[in-house]
């Protein structure tokens, strides 16, 4: 059954959330230990959450628009009490002392936690092959990577372990995995959703959005995260968006651009399912044309100096003084060293490295100046493409999922896995993955739709219209 489904059933007293979280639980059981989707499964606690919805919807209340869902969680999103890891043994076993803002929305909704989900370390990768914790896998096909790095939350929605999931989004860290994984995923505009209670991987750039088995799941999941949150600095003071009611609309009449860019960037399977998602909503009334973003092969550059900047000054906190692992030294400075190593993987140390170099004198302008100088102009071109098209497609990932070890000992053939998707992180405009058939080995192929900043509503009519073409 769909998120939506669950909800209606529940609040009427058609079906009990403890059955439904039974259900759920019982899926975990049956193939949790092949995929490892998740660090930590809330067994108790999820049971009693559902039983406190049953006794609401008894005494005559409503517990909210997602009352007895099943919902996973990221592990780098604060939830009270609750181990919260980000997959690393720098913050194993630490319990925050608060929810994050998102957690606390879903909880109000009648949402029911189920578990905290397997992740690349601190967000840093493509695969969910750097979790200190062990590698997740595709459901479609364990050998497989699940993308990254909310693997475990695409993963757990693909094998029905959840309704919804929450992730967070970087550099693509949402959509990737979706792809890959054949699930709904959406990054929405930069400051829609609160970041506060989300451990923070690269502030300009993180976002936490849904994971869902289709569009009117995603577009509910996101009506209850979204809105203004005064925790947040770079919260936008707006409320959430109406998103269900527009789902039928249709495209009839939208300008579509297909990114030229983007399309060379990708193997040709990809390609040709993403010529069928445009033949579609032209079919649909859309008007399609090809659109030219000059600056979207060069975010990739850029995203992996800003992004490991910000990830160098927001992990100096982790030193081993004020909370999680600690390791002792002869003196402090020994103690930071040791703290780091034993603390950090090899990715995240690589990253915080990269980052580090590029914030230090003498390198500064040349390295992260340069490429906030192009970020504004991808910024510039991409408000340009927006003059003349509602959306902009593309594909999401250059291939289908590889292999599990094919491009770990290949940072920079990993980092090529997110060059679809960084271009909106850069910008702070929304995007979505939408699946699209599957690519020529079988596996899940999914297509990007871009909009402009809080441009959220088209850009799920339009992702609502690809969905139906599918059915």
């Amino acid at each position: 059954m769909s998120a939506g489904e669950i909800a209606r059933d529940v609040r009427a007293g058609v079906r009990s959330a403890r059955d439904v979280v039974e259900e759920h639980l019982a899926a975990i059981a049956g193939r949790e230990d092949e995929l490892h989707a998740f660090n930590l499964v809330l067994v108790d606690e999820a049971r009693a959450t559902a039983d406190e919805v049953d006794r609401r919807v008894a005494a005559g209340e409503d517990p909210g628009p997602l009352a007895g869902v099943p919902v996973a969680l990221k592990d780098n999103l604060c939830t009270r009490g609750v181990p919260t890891t980000c997959s690393s043994r720098m913050l194993e076993g630490w319990r925050p002392p608060y929810d994050a803002t998102v957690v606390t929305r879903l909880s109000r909704a009648g949402a029911v936690i189920v578990g905290k989900t397997n992740m690349d370390e601190f967000a840093m990768g493509s695969s969910t092959e750097n979790s200190a914790f062990g590698p997740t896998r595709n459901p479609h096909d364990p050998s497989r990577v699940p993308g990254g790095s909310s693997g475990g939350s695409a993963a757990a929605v693909a094998a029905g372990f959840a309704a919804l999931a929450l992730g967070s989004d970087t550099g693509g860290s949402i959509r990737q995995p979706a792809a890959l994984c054949g699930v709904v995923g959406v990054k929405p505009t930069y400051g829609l959703v609160s970041r506060y209670g989300v451990v923070a991987f690269a502030s300009s750039l993180d976002q936490i959005g849904p994971l869902a088995a289709n569009v009117a799941d995603a577009a509910l999941a996101l009506e209850v995260i979204a809105g203004h949150d005064r925790a947040d600095s770079t919260s936008i003071p707006r409320p959430a968006p109406a998103l269900s009611d527009v789902l039928l609309d249709g495209v009839d009449g939208l300008r579509v651009g297909v990114v030229r860019e983007l399309v060379d960037a990708v193997d040709p399977d990809v390609g040709r399912r993403l010529a069928e998602a445009a033949g579609a909503l032209e079919a649909a009334g859309a008007k399609v044309d090809e659109v030219h973003l000059a600056t979207a092969s060069l975010g990739l550059s850029a995203y992996y100096l800003l992004a490991t900047a910000e990830a160098s000054s927001n992990l100096a906190r982790y030193d081993g003084v004020r909370y999680g692992l600690r390791v002792d030294g002869d003196d402090i400075t020994a103690m930071y060293g040791a703290t780091r190593a034993a603390g950090f993987g090899a990715e995240v140390k690589r990253r915080i490295m990269l980052g580090t170099y590029a914030l230090s004198a003498g390198y500064y302008d040349a390295y992260y100046g340069q490429a906030q100088r192009v970020r504004t102009l991808l910024i510039r071109d991409m408000e340009a493409a927006y003059a003349s098209y509602d959306l902009l497609l593309a594909p999401t990932t250059p291939t289908t999922a590889f292999e599990l070890g094919a491009k770990t000992a290949d940072p920079l053939t990993m980092y090529l896995s997110d060059v679809c998707t960084i271009p909106s992180n850069l910008a702070g405009h929304p995007a979505m993955s939408v699946p699209y058939g599957v690519g020529d080995d079988g596996l899940p192929i999914g297509v990007q739709l871009l909009a402009p900043a809080l441009g959220e509503a088209t850009m799920f009519r339009a992702a609502a219209a690809l969905e139906a073409s599918l059915a």
